[in-house]
């Protein structure tokens, strides 16, 4: 893990709607609905922002040559790095007729698979698997192979949508013949709309989390906020408010490298994802406080008030937000009007504030939260010692 306290992560999911009041964003494609469903039954706001297609190779030359080169000569290792991707290469040999021929060949090697599907992947196939790593991460089955004499062993590598340049370099460092097997490629989304829309409200802070599941969406993500000139205000956006969550270490390392903190379950997998950002984000993106003599629990587009879910549009919350940063302090309309989304003209600002104010009164319910303190500006009725 990266940066999941361990209580955090152990600690059981306490409510069903743990997620209610926070948005996340989802870059995933295959089994997107699937994901979504899993955060939105927690209670969670979903942003569905697609980032990369999968392009299948059948029919590519690239993956044609690289499956004759594997059966030019026995095979020492197989690294099956995703189930998808072996069951497509296995299907693209027999459209070529060479399915029993390949099949025979990998008998004879020993098959490395990277996780549990990649592992059933084989086992459907047929063949048996050799080893499987306990972090399911590629990095541990470069470390497994290379604790080996790799002199003049040929080693076939499957590669999961982008190219495995350091891991294939390492091995060939070692003295191994490597095969790559390109079995499919990531290509952008066609519609970048949502993804789009999706960057503006990290940067923003219109989002909680982004929920990531493989690394070329990461990239894509990326690529697209370079594009649009705000890939710094994105990783600074990362780096503070909004929690990047990746299902694993291979999905987390293009952020990582960057010097982002992310979060990602132990076993790489979707429903481990979605638990655990219903059990962080309720821990470590919320403020609790008392104001007024009423618990209040501050999430991402909404208040709980002594145990009441109230959503807030965008503005009420922004000023709930400032008023709580400092609470029981005053602060004074100027310095709410800069927090006001759209920003209002000079002119228009005290009103803008005050309406802000008047909503957020009557979202809240109970009388007395949000205090006026005549010509300062407005507070929340709590003291330091509040804060729970």
């Amino acid at each position: 893990m990266s940066v999941v306290a361990e209580e955090v992560a152990r600690s059981p999911e306490t409510e069903p709607d743990a997620l209610a009041g926070f948005t996340i964003g989802v870059t995933a494609t295959r089994r997107r609905e699937e994901f979504c469903a899993l955060l939105e039954r927690r209670g969670a706001r979903v942003v569905s922002a697609p980032a990369i297609r999968l392009v299948p190779l059948a029919e590519d030359a690239g993956l044609l040559a690289a499956t004759r080169d594997t059966l030019a000569a026995p095979v020492d290792e197989v690294v099956i790095t995703t189930g998808v991707g072996f069951r497509g290469w296995m299907a693209a040999a027999e459209g070529w007729g060479l399915s029993v021929q390949l099949a025979e060949h990998l008998t004879r090697a020993r098959l490395l698979t990277r996780g549990p599907k990649a592992r059933g992947a084989v086992r459907a196939a047929g063949l048996n698997d050799h080893w499987t790593p306990p972090t399911e991460s590629c990095e541990e089955v470069k470390q497994y192979l290379l604790t080996q004499d790799l002199r003049g062993r040929r080693i076939v590598v499957q590669l999961h949508g982008e190219p495995l340049s350091g891991f294939v370099a390492d091995l060939r460092g070692a003295g191994a013949e490597v095969i790559e097997v390109p079995v499919y490629r990531w290509l952008p989304y066609r519609d970048v709309s949502p993804l789009r829309r999706l960057i503006t409200q990290a940067v923003s802070g219109g989002v909680d989390a982004v929920a990531f599941t493989s690394a070329p969406a990461v990239l894509a993500m990326l690529n697209e906020a370079r594009a649009e000139g705000c890939e710094e205000a994105l990783l600074a956006a990362f780096g503070g408010s909004v929690v990047a969550a990746c299902v694993g270490s291979v999905t987390a390392g293009p952020l990582l490298s960057r010097g982002v903190p992310v979060i990602q379950p132990e076993r790489s997998r979707l429903g481990s994802l979605a638990r655990l950002l219903a059990r962080y984000l309720p821990v470590e993106s919320v403020t609790r406080l008392v104001a007024g003599g009423h618990d209040l629990e501050i999430r991402g587009h909404a208040v709980v008030v002594d145990g009441e879910l109230k959503p807030l549009p965008p503005a009420p919350m922004a000023v709930l937000k400032r008023l709580a940063d400092k609470p029981g302090h005053v602060i004074a309309r100027s310095e709410l009007r800069t927090v006001l989304p759209g920003g209002p003209s000079r002119d228009s600002a005290e009103h803008a504030v005050e309406m802000a104010i008047t909503r957020l009164r009557r979202a809240l319910g109970p009388a007395g939260i949000v205090e006026t303190v005549v010509k300062r500006g407005y507070r929340l009725a709590c003291e330091r010692e509040g804060m729970m």
